[in-house]
């Protein structure tokens, strides 16, 4: 009965105990979790003070912060979330939600977005929708149960019940990937479609006569590029519908290359490509130097995003530059200023994309 009743008693309330047999005895007695008063009196400071140090260190003196750190190695001691979450009534979570965690232009985000949070008392939890609006839905409701302090989610193609549940959500919201003249709060992006326009010019202007354009995955992102394709080529009398090959499938360097199968047993004429991404890009000049297709004198290559890979091809690939890394960071400043109380000093920001002309389009008018 004894060793019952003392065991339901914080050890922290113990008077007149030596610190180090504290310690031991708290190791001893099964399943039981040290709490933020055992820290705070292992470390002789206020609860006060060992929740500052936790949530902002930068508050604290360096000393301090040594003898928390030290109490709560010793103690084994882990912040519950869940009791914070109650006390504040909201978390400190920050959730980003990405329709995948592998690819490399997502991947680029969520760095630029931890590289901004890393130094911040936020914690940063990112869930992969694997682009499916349904899980979309389901990691939004999973966030929000969590309370919290902000959202930032890719696209601005949501269902109309996520769209309702970002509208209503209690809490700042950031799109990322795209440019919208109504976001649903704060936006950073650049434009799909304007992208692909000016990629498709560069190609023209090359002086290619017969272009084509390959794409995969076929989210809302990549039909608007397939679109501002189409924009430039109709404007330029140069639009044939069967040199454009569309697939829902995961984008890969080998669906690259047998894109740019079909689209030559199709349309063998072509004589220069857009590519909705750098993985076809490259599968489809391989497709090429398989058949003894010269590029770029015989036809000309575009990606798309720019990644490490176009550089280092032979022939270097021409790609659109998109600044993935900014706007993870961009989106992460905007919501710090937000809930700083000052604001962000805008509440959409296009960071734009580049065109790199390299080796693989250096076809000249003629």
């Amino acid at each position: 009965m004894f060793a019952q009743t003392f065991c339901q008693v914080s050890i922290s309330r113990i008077c007149c105990v030596h610190k180090e047999w504290k310690a031991n005895l708290l190791k001893k007695i099964d399943n039981y979790r040290p709490t933020l008063a055992d820290v705070a009196a292992e470390a002789d400071v206020s609860a006060m003070t060992v929740s500052r140090a936790l949530r902002e260190p930068g508050r604290v003196s360096e000393e301090t912060r040594n003898r928390i750190n030290a109490a709560i190695e010793k103690l084994g001691y882990v912040p519950d979330p869940a009791a914070r979450t109650l006390a504040a009534k909201r978390s400190d979570i920050i959730g980003v939600i990405v329709p995948s965690v592998t690819n490399s232009v997502f991947s680029d985000v969520m760095n630029g977005i931890y590289s901004v949070a890393e130094n911040t008392p936020y914690q940063i939890q990112f869930g992969n929708s694997h682009y499916s609006p349904i899980e979309e839905e389901r990691l939004l409701r999973t966030f929000l149960g969590q309370k919290p302090v902000g959202l930032i989610v890719s696209g601005i193609d949501q269902t109309p019940t996520s769209k309702a549940l970002l509208e209503k959500a209690p809490c700042r919201v950031v799109q990322i990937m795209e440019t919208a003249p109504d976001p649903i709060d704060m936006i950073v992006g650049f434009s799909h479609r304007d992208s692909a326009v000016a990629a498709t010019r560069h190609l023209l202007d090359q002086g290619y006569k017969k272009p084509g354009m390959l794409a995969a995955r076929m989210d809302p992102r990549a039909q608007r590029r397939v679109e501002g394709f189409r924009q430039v080529a109709t404007e330029r009398g140069r639009w044939n519908e069967e040199a454009v090959v569309m697939t829902p499938a995961r984008s890969s360097v080998t669906l690259g290359g047998h894109l740019m199968a079909d689209l030559l047993s199709k349309v063998p004429e072509t004589d220069a490509i857009l590519c909705n991404n750098d993985d076809l890009a490259l599968g489809a000049l391989f497709e090429c130097q398989r058949r003894g297709i010269k590029v770029p004198e015989d036809m000309g290559i575009c990606g798309f995003n720019d990644l490490e890979m176009m550089a280092a091809a032979y022939p270097s690939l021409t790609s659109v530059r998109t600044f993935r890394s900014e706007i993870g960071k961009q989106a992460t400043h905007m919501l710090l200023a937000a809930l700083s109380g000052e604001g962000p000093a805008e509440m959409m920001h296009d960071v734009g994309f580049e065109v790199i002309a390299r080796q693989s389009t250096q076809r000249r008018p003629g």
